[in-house]
């Protein structure tokens, strides 16, 4: 058994961006010489998310539909009320429903994703950001 960690840096735009790390992913996959396993997938933000997709510029544009009407950015929110300065509350619930990972089954050094499965971020915050990722490699 072994574990393989990797970090990544990405420059976001905030605004539901999203950004396709999947060749990011394999690429720590096969730095890491392991075969089978798992493989997470970890945002270290509360105001951006990882999920899969299928990735094309339909999606990306419903994906902001959705978010915009689930949690639109224009409501009073607590968070924004109680820290002079700050717009995201909106930001930190999309965050919360999303969620900060996935994880992902691996086989002969190759990710197990399906056909039209990508895996993405989507940084929700309200201006660009630098965003830092773990990826943890787990398997044999």
């Amino acid at each position: 058994m072994g574990v393989h960690t990797v970090s990544l840096t990405i420059r976001m735009e905030g605004h539901t961006h999203v950004d396709n790390i999947t060749k990011s992913v394999a690429d720590a996959l096969a730095g890491s010489d392991l075969k089978a396993g798992i493989v997470t997938v970890f945002v270290k933000h509360t105001t951006a998310s990882v999920m899969i997709i299928e990735d094309e510029p339909g999606i990306r544009a419903d994906t902001k539909t959705f978010w915009d009407r689930l949690a639109p950015s224009d409501q009073r929110w607590q968070h924004n009320l109680m820290n002079p300065g700050e717009d995201n509350g909106h930001s930190h619930l999309r965050g919360q429903l999303q969620g900060p990972s996935v994880t992902i089954p691996f086989a002969g050094g190759a990710l197990l994703l399906g056909t039209w499965q990508q895996i993405v971020v989507v940084d929700f915050d309200t201006r660009a950001r630098t965003r830092e990722l773990a990826v943890q490699v787990l398997g044999e």
